[in-house]
């Protein structure tokens, strides 16, 4: 059973590929606000992966985020995640972002316990229903 407090990291080096110029949100060579919730994202579901019943997974439904700096080509940036809130199959998540200088980024994403195969089917069935 899920318990708050299982914590996860995961990071990335900005690269010419996840700057806004390249994300198509905005014009300027630096970290995108996309990456950074991809970022989190990341972070979270891996922190709860290992602790899932077999054929389960978890998928994003929530993010609040404020990308409060920018970070540079070059630099990378880490994202540490907490578990703040177990209810049913919602799962609560903290989550900051450091580049080497300063936080650059915090928010609070909220992810559902989702059975793989029904969840697929489910998405799968809307190619049918067009």
């Amino acid at each position: 059973m899920l318990e708050p407090g299982i914590k996860g990291h995961a990071a990335l080096r900005v690269t010419t590929e996840n700057t806004a110029q390249a994300l198509g949100s905005g014009e300027l060579p630096v970290l995108a606000t996309p990456a950074v919730a991809a970022l989190i994202e990341k972070a979270c579901w891996k922190s709860v992966a290992g602790e899932l019943d077999l054929g389960t997974g978890t998928v994003g439904t929530s993010l609040s985020l404020a990308h409060t700096a920018p970070t540079p080509i070059g630099m990378v940036v880490r994202c540490d995640c907490e578990l703040t809130a177990v209810a049913d199959r919602r799962l609560t998540f903290t989550a900051r972002v450091y580049d080497d200088v300063s936080e650059v980024a915090h928010a609070t994403h909220e992810r559902y316990i989702v059975d793989n195969d029904r969840f697929t089917q489910k998405a799968s069935a809307k190619l049918s229903a067009e």
